[in-house]
């Protein structure tokens, strides 16, 4: 009979996803033991509230006095953040854990985004683990993915669909005919939407996990700079409206491609034609599409929200721990990893939707085409949507290809203009 080792975890952090992993742990050891031929057991817990209600039965035995205890106890072999956030206690309870030769799991995209490369050089000077598959897409395999199942290939595009809370609103919007406000307020009171749920709405959490994804896919250092970022958050039901009388859906798409050595990031609400794979991809879903060599495409496709799909990649991660796997943080050596060259996407050539609310009378159109003249954009489109009662109209463009910069700049001539009724909505049709 083979002896089975010990191994313990400490659970830095209970809210939702946090408390629910507690619950797999202590429900699973049996069946967490078969599958890596050790002993597995939540030694210490700790979060900021100790006497919060909450749907599970906790030992006192197990709670930590002070959360970054558990950096220094001998008997804790994996540390397990779920605080959020890359500064304050995260930052710290995971600096402290790998420099003392702990195992971190973590699903704190902000945190792998902003410090991921120290941290991966800590974890990799003390021989110890440091995984973040929880952090990107949660059910989605895709950092496995990436590391393992694709290593053999040179990636030159991935992109997708990264934000199940979004990605919810923009289909409550489009399929339940809902205003932005309502479709969030039913993400929320489903769960999808945290109560400050900012960082889904403008961009933010999506560029973190695209980061993560770029360094991963081109083998080279996160970069913070060199990314545009836009949200859902100027997105109405109108422009819904319109992008299907054009044949299209919206989607905030995460796209990261290489090309001649130069690398480009970008996050921002995207047309996509409605026959197009992601146009379908609905609700809280996930999907990650990597084009590479020799394998062509792959798609990857999941649950990207709620503590059951984070949960799945948290206990993927821990059992490769359990498992004995040693694993680099980003693939391969600190030292290997390269400086390319990142670029903005202002000489990128872009179709994009242009709509301005502009006051009922005469003479506006012609300006308004004589400001895309001036800046070398041409119409593919024109749609004119009057409001008598109200007394403006509406003017939808789908403008030829242009530079992003030139693009930019008619949005911002545009907006100086005082027939306007409010800023004009300019959003890039993506052909994927």
């Amino acid at each position: 009979m083979i002896k089975k080792n010990k191994t313990n975890i400490a659970i830095v952090g209970l809210g939702n996803i946090g408390s629910y992993l507690y619950k797999y742990l202590i429900k699973n050891k049996n069946y967490l033991s078969k599958k890596s031929n050790t002993l597995s057991d939540v030694l210490y817990v700790s979060a900021k509230n100790k006497s919060k209600k909450r749907k599970l039965s906790i030992p006192k035995r197990k709670w930590l006095k002070n959360y970054i205890d558990a950096t220094r106890d001998k008997k804790i072999d994996i540390i397990v953040e779920l605080i959020g956030g890359a500064e304050g206690p995260a930052k710290k309870l995971v600096f402290a854990a790998l420099k003392n030769k702990k195992n971190v799991v973590t699903a704190n995209k902000a945190l792998i985004a902003k410090y991921g490369d120290k941290l991966a050089k800590i974890a990799e000077k003390n021989n110890v683990n440091l995984e973040f598959e929880a952090a990107v897409c949660g059910g989605v395999p895709i950092i496995k993915s990436l590391k393992e199942g694709l290593i053999a290939n040179s990636i030159s595009k991935i992109y997708g669909v990264f934000n199940g809370t979004s990605n919810f609103i923009l289909t409550s919007m489009d399929k339940n005919n809902l205003e932005f406000k309502d479709a969030l307020n039913r993400a929320k009171s489903l769960g999808y939407a945290e109560s400050n749920p900012s960082s889904d709405l403008n961009g933010e959490d999506v560029a973190s996990k695209l980061k993560i994804l770029t360094a991963l896919s081109f083998n080279s250092y996160i970069n913070n700079k060199d990314i545009s970022v836009e949200g859902i958050n100027k997105v109405d039901r109108v422009d819904i409206k319109n992008a299907n009388l054009l044949g299209y859906k919206i989607k905030l798409l995460a796209v990261s491609e290489i090309k001649k050595n130069k690398v480009t990031q970008r996050v921002n609400p995207c047309l996509v034609k409605k026959s197009s794979y992601i146009a379908n991809i609905n609700g809280v879903l996930n999907a990650v599409i990597i084009e590479g060599k020799p394998v062509g495409e792959t798609v990857i496709q999941g649950e990207g929200a709620g503590p059951q799909a984070t949960t799945s990649a948290l206990v993927s991660d821990i059992l490769s721990i359990l498992k004995g796997e040693k694993k680099l943080p980003f693939m391969i050596p600190d030292k290997k990893r390269k400086k390319i060259y990142f670029e903005s996407i202002s000489n990128k050539k872009f179709s994009a939707y242009l709509r301005v609310d502009v006051k009922d009378k005469r003479g506006v159109l012609s300006d308004i085409t004589k400001t895309m003249s001036k800046n070398k954009l041409s119409i593919k489109r024109l749609i004119q949507n009057p409001y008598k009662s109200k007394k403006y109209s509406s003017i939808v463009i789908v403008t030829h290809q242009a530079k992003d910069s030139l693009l930019n700049k008619t949005v911002f001539h545009l907006s100086k203009k005082k027939y306007l009724i409010q800023k004009p909505k300019f959003i890039r049709i993506e052909n994927i």
